[in-house]
């Protein structure tokens, strides 16, 4: 009686449990920040006075009524956009000419002064007989397509006389207000890091400075945003909803981390290239955003109708950008009559077509896949203990349907498998029921809880050996979501093995995908090489100039960038002798400061000895030291043929 009221109890201990789940690891996100990534993707318009004088950055000093769209459609520009499988759009409302998309109150500068006809409307009102607002023909249009809206609001105004003053601030407050309090709801509003400069400023033609960090007051934008659009992230430098990633390319970093130092960035931040992987060690969730312009420019020019974007370089970035923990923020530079242009509409809808194709099927959803751990097992232990016999625990305590493998192939964004506290490394073993190709792999974590995972490792099975997976970056950072892409295999055995975190593991998505129509191209080794062979050829060869200090010894090779440099990978081709077998990385700004970044294989390098890749978190470092832990014959000093540094 008692064995069975102590079985009873225990087993009630193990319910309660299995409920609790892991405790969050910080920084978080908010609601607004989780609902936010999981858009993925969204658009960009820039459209306005420097459409018609074929410029990007306007001056200023372009009259209003060189803003004369002939055929402006903006359900065309909503109707792309959702063809495109994007979820929202971005509107450039003020550029930094000063020229507003909207009737504003506070400016003649305005679409209310423009040429402007709407879907052949010529009138000084548009059909509906209100008066002529692109802002509120793109709210409409968004609704009715069920899209959401983002409004984009430059701090920089190089039209306004009184820039620089604080007139002016009170000026960009009010303009701001009338976007947050006429169009709806919004889900994102941006400011812009260009700030101060050269402009026309009501025609004293002269440059003007501010402070970028205080002159634009953006607490107080905050709370505006906060009070008014409480759903809407923010878009800055610094955010704090989102931040830029760093790069105009639409990508981020391998390694990305949603976090930054929240009181070290700023808009107009001068150590932007960092905010392309985030800060390891920061104190807030700011997850990035990668834009791009499907065309070299932001605005329109017909010499760029044969420059858009392919299908195969916008797969390119959403593996990039989305699949490196990132939204896409993709721009299309509406063109002289008011349209997206069909050259940009149809690689967009057949880029989306692509993506869609390409991640169609999970092939996890019929594979058997073991965890060497599960949030709760030791509950098993205790039954097990507790009854010193043949007593079999109830298959429910053994493996919690709230934290199990399960939950990682069930399309559930709020389940996930979790590892018990205390366990930060954990293995996930994958057993298809045949041989299968596999060229696409697909991790998520559950951020409401917390990004976690700081390094991670794939292997599959190659008749009867493990063989590492080749994906061509480093595979450090998970997040909201990590897409990888290789060389196609064929295996029956997956491993992804997790090796550091900052907590419990919480997996919420695991995916293995075949793309036989894949668009990327490989050499025989597994390298990824771009569609051009001449680019192809020059990229392989790459790298920073950089000078060898010394190759003494067990010491290794010491290389000098010759001033702190930003790094992401080094590249070593053997020489026929001295070749490295195994390996430790180090950076640092001295040579008596270095700091260990990465360690590994170079598998069978022997009888195959190309060159090896070793990518690693980027940093910022003026050394690097390549050091032999083991040499393929031991006894020899390290030699190479060719070294890299990228």
């Amino acid at each position: 009686m008692k064995r069975y009221i102590s079985l009873m109890a225990v087993g009630l201990w193990c319910s309660l449990s299995m409920a609790q789940a892991p405790a969050p690891v910080g920084p978080l996100p908010t609601q607004n920040q989780v609902d936010w990534q999981r858009m993925e993707t969204y658009a960009f318009i820039h459209f306005g006075p420097n459409t018609f004088g074929d410029r990007e950055w306007g001056y200023g000093d372009a009259p209003a009524e060189s803003f004369a769209p002939t055929r402006l459609d903006c359900e065309q520009w909503a109707k792309t956009v959702k063809e495109a499988g994007m979820k929202g759009i971005i509107l450039t409302a003020k550029h930094h000419d000063g020229f507003c998309l909207w009737p504003t109150k506070y400016t003649d500068y305005s679409v209310r002064n423009s040429c402007y006809e709407e879907r052949g409307n010529s009138d000084s009102k548009s059909e509906n007989g209100k008066e002529k607002d692109v802002v509120g023909s793109l709210a409409a249009a968004c609704k009715k397509y069920g899209l959401k809206l983002g409004l984009y609001l430059s701090p920089w105004d190089r039209h306004q006389a009184f820039y620089g003053t604080p007139l002016y601030v009170e000026y960009f407050y009010a303009q701001l207000e009338e976007l947050l309090t006429q169009y709806g709801d919004l889900f994102e509003v941006w400011f812009d890091g260009a700030n101060g400069g050269d402009g026309w400023y009501g025609g004293a033609k002269e440059t003007r400075k501010i402070d970028r960090r205080t002159y634009y007051n953006y607490p107080r934008a905050h709370e505006l945003v906060a009070r008014l659009q409480p759903h809407a992230v923010i878009f800055s430098d610094a955010g704090p909803g989102c931040r830029w990633v760093g790069n105009e390319e639409g990508h981020a970093d391998a390694t990305n981390w949603s976090f930054l130092r929240i009181n070290e960035v700023y808009p107009g931040y001068e150590r932007y290239k960092e905010l392309q992987s985030g800060h390891a060690d920061g104190d807030t969730w700011v997850a990035s955003e990668c834009n791009t312009s499907i065309r070299p420019g932001w605005f329109y020019h017909e010499r760029e109708d044969a420059k858009v974007k392919t299908v195969a370089d916008l797969t390119d970035l959403y593996y990039r950008s989305v699949g490196h923990n990132g939204t896409f923020l993709l721009n299309f530079p509406v063109d002289k009559e008011g349209l997206i242009h069909p050259i940009d509409s149809a690689h967009a809808v057949d880029y989306h077509k692509q993506v869609a194709s390409e991640l169609k099927t999970n092939l996890l959803g019929k594979a058997r896949i073991k965890a060497s751990a599960t949030r709760s097992e030791k509950c098993k232990e205790i039954l097990s203990n507790e009854a010193e016999g043949n007593l079999t625990p109830r298959s429910s305590l053994l493996t919690p349907r709230n934290y199990g493998v399960k939950n990682l192939t069930d399309d559930n964004f709020d389940t996930y498998w979790a590892t018990p506290d205390g366990v930060t490394t954990a293995t996930l073993d994958i057993a298809f029921k045949g041989r299968q190709r596999l060229n696409r792999l697909m991790l998520q974590e559950f951020i409401p809880l917390g990004q976690r995972v700081q390094r991670f490792s794939v292997e599959y099975l190659n008749g009867k050996e493990w063989v590492p997976l080749k994906v061509n970056e480093a595979t450090t950072t998970i997040g909201y979501k990590r897409l990888l892409r290789f060389k196609t295999i064929q295996t029956n055995r997956l491993r992804i093995r997790f090796e550091e975190a900052r907590g419990p593991l919480c997996i919420n998505g695991l995916g293995a995908y075949y793309a036989p129509n894949a668009l990327e191209k490989y050499d025989e080794n597994g390298t990824m090489i771009p569609n051009d062979a001449e680019q192809a050829k020059k990229e392989a060869d790459y790298s920073l100039p950089f000078s060898v200090v010394s190759t003494v010894g067990d010491d290794g090779i010491l290389l000098d960038m010759g001033h702190p440099t930003i790094l992401h990978s080094l590249h070593y081709k053997p020489a026929q002798t001295g070749m490295i077998s195994n390996y430790e990385l180090f950076a640092g700004d001295t040579p008596e400061n270095m700091k260990p970044i990465a360690s590994g294989e170079f598998s069978n390098i022997r009888n195959n000895p190309i060159t090896q890749d070793i990518y690693f978190a980027t940093l910022q470092a003026r050394y690097l030291l390549l050091k032999p832990i083991r040499m393929v014959v031991e006894g020899e000093q390290p030699q190479y043929e060719k070294l890299m540094v990228r």
